[in-house]
């Protein structure tokens, strides 16, 4: 069996936070399934034993008496599978404020039309489930940053990328800023290969193109100052469970000083952990 291999059945109360939970375990690279019937737990042990990490919500929407989960669950481990239970739990006046401001209904409200009462029901069906627990949050005061970490701190390893995935785009300023940077750095004010008659016709991924702009001290000065303002930020952006960051480097055409720097911006990503991708949008339409 492999030893990555993992399943998370995430449950617990409506509105503790498991669409979070198990947003944030997709993010650190599990494959999820949300309201997964108990009856199909078996059908992922070929997945867990192949090595794959898995995490499934199960809970009260699914309609199947949860006892089939528990005892799913409980056959796994004892089989040796690498298998936990997370259950979220959460204080009732927080639950009912939680569902009164998005104004959803509870899964058990059909059969239960007052929402106390519904928790109440809900948390005598979930019993089962909380009995086999390895982890158990209470989020009544958790921030979604708060859950967000707590997950990653219970799940995730040294070997897992950063959730935060970042895209790198070179471009020309003349063409126009991308619609879609979040952050953009104009690199215009370094000294341009376009004025050297052997690096104009060459495109920015041209190795002497790079050695070029590389070369020059003040680019080196701006890279390390970028590299530490990005140092500073993403960690933070992370926090507040940013999944998507792009930074856009333009030179005046986008072919040569921007390409440079967003390869080279590309790879001090990746270094970093992150799941990095460099578009160099500008660099074929001309000369900078």
């Amino acid at each position: 069996m492999s030893s990555t291999g993992r399943l998370v059945a995430v449950t617990g109360v409506s509105g503790a936070g498991k669409t979070l939970a198990i947003q944030t375990l997709e993010d650190i690279g599990y494959f999820c399934i949300d309201n997964l019937p108990p009856s199909m737990l078996e059908s992922l042990r070929e997945r867990v034993l192949s090595g794959q990490r898995m995490a499934v919500v199960v809970d009260t929407r699914a309609g199947e008496p949860l006892e089939q989960a528990e005892e799913t669950l409980t056959r796994m481990k004892q089989d040796g599978l690498p298998v936990e239970v997370l259950f979220l739990d959460c204080a009732d006046e927080i639950l009912i404020r939680r569902f009164k401001e998005t104004r959803r209904p509870h899964p058990l409200a059909s059969a239960e039309p007052s929402l106390s009462k519904a928790i109440c029901k809900e948390r005598a069906l979930l019993a089962p489930l909380k009995a086999i627990a390895d982890h158990t949050l209470d989020t009544t005061l958790f921030r979604p940053q708060d859950l967000r970490e707590a997950i990653r701190k219970l799940y995730g390893d040294e070997k897992t990328l950063s959730p935060l995935r970042v895209r790198v785009v070179s471009f020309g300023f003349k063409y126009g800023v991308p619609a879609d940077a979040d952050l953009v750095f104009d690199v215009r004010f370094l000294r341009n290969p376009h004025y050297v008659p052997s690096l104009k016709p060459k495109p920015g991924t041209d190795a002497a193109v790079r050695e070029y702009v590389l070369g020059d001290a003040e680019t080196q000065e701006f890279l390390e100052r970028m590299r530490n303002f990005l140092a500073y930020l993403l960690p933070r952006y992370e926090r507040e469970g940013k999944a998507y960051l792009t930074v856009g480097i333009g030179c005046t055409g986008g072919r040569h000083r921007s390409v440079v720097l967003g390869e080279e911006l590309g790879a001090w990503f990746a270094a970093q952990g992150y799941r990095a991708t460099v578009e160099h949008r500008d660099v074929a339409r001309g000369e900078a």
